[in-house]
């Protein structure tokens, strides 16, 4: 069965996957790793451990992994709302929205003709229209596909959308960007990836909040919403994968500063940009202010100043648009 109005929106026609049931993390986490030493083994074999590779070779499955009947687990999102600093009520915040979702677009991800390896790959940014309040015992949907793959600097990055909908209309839409260094680098259509330009020098705000994240904090998110990454539970594990130390999740990032800044009795777009890792354990520095009829956010490291993220809410106009 063909994505509904994909080809009279332009887009390519996806076949629709329907699974029965949320997939695990942990199994899909295992498969990961399994395609990583499997393709790991087959550069060495092979005698070519580069990992470039032509860019118009590439190519996303043609498909959505779709979820039906899916429903909240109360216990979780009370847990969630404790750990971010959120309220506890009876709708759905947006990070757990993307939580619930997160396992079906992953379920694409670790699939076999998928081109990409997703240990590794870095998470840039996520736009997320959340289009009106969930409540707890609604039941969703959730539909996840790729597209946009196209060159970046380091390698080739791409959009992994997921929507949520209820009652037959999407409630929730999520873009997030991850790239795959060193896969592609360099490689477009017609010409070369684009050159990086050089940033200015980042000038912090004043903060009006300051967070100490303690080493333990991956494996909270973790042990709520079941990401466990292995880049954010431990040293010995994110060293495995060529980080310093353990990290935390850019979404229990977005969590925190969506607890203070998002309205959650309407309609509301939000989006955030990640720049730098914040290892664990660590302290940012948080500032929210209004800026162009929006409240914008960022965190930074007042040492080394520089900054891990940065974003904004947009509240919907009674037109129908945002406030940007």
């Amino acid at each position: 069965m063909s994505a509904p109005n994909e080809q009279a929106a332009g887009r390519p026609e996806r076949t629709d996957v329907v699974l029965g049931s949320v997939p695990g993390l942990a199994s899909l986490y295992a498969t990961a790793l399994g395609r990583l030493a499997a393709g790991r083994l087959g550069r060495q074999a092979a005698g070519t451990p580069d990992r470039g590779a032509a860019q118009e070779a590439l190519r996303l499955p043609a498909v959505r992994h779709v979820v039906r009947g899916v429903a909240a687990d109360p216990e979780r999102l009370v847990a969630y709302q404790r750990l971010v600093g959120d309220t506890v009520r009876d709708t759905l915040p947006s990070v757990f929205v993307h939580g619930m979702a997160f396992p079906v677009a992953m379920d694409l991800m670790v699939r076999a003709d998928f081109p990409l390896p997703l240990l590794g790959m870095v998470h840039l940014d996520n736009v997320v229209e959340h289009r009106r309040p969930l409540g707890t015992a609604e039941e969703l949907e959730i539909a996840a596909w790729a597209e946009n793959l196209r060159p970046h600097r380091a390698g080739t990055q791409l959009d992994m959308v997921v929507e949520v909908s209820a009652g037959g209309e999407t409630a929730w839409r999520g873009v997030s960007t991850y790239l795959a260094k060193g896969i592609g680098q360099g490689v477009r259509e017609g010409g070369s990836a684009p050159e990086p330009g050089k940033r200015p020098a980042y000038v912090p705000p004043v903060p009006t909040a300051r967070w100490r994240l303690g080493a333990d904090t991956g494996r909270a998110y973790a042990a709520v919403l079941g990401d466990y990454n292995p880049i954010h539970l431990g040293a010995l594990p994110a060293k495995a994968l060529g980080l310093k130390r353990h990290i935390a999740h850019g979404m229990y990032l977005a969590g925190r500063v969506l607890a203070n800044a998002a309205p959650n009795d309407r309609a509301y777009r939000w989006s955030i940009s990640f720049e730098a890792p914040v290892f664990l354990p660590g302290t940012v520095e948080v500032a929210l202010h209004p800026r162009d009829g929006a409240l914008a956010f960022e965190g930074w490291n007042a040492a080394s100043g520089r900054r891990h993220f940065a974003g904004r809410v947009d509240a919907l106009r009674p037109d129908g648009s945002w406030t940007d």
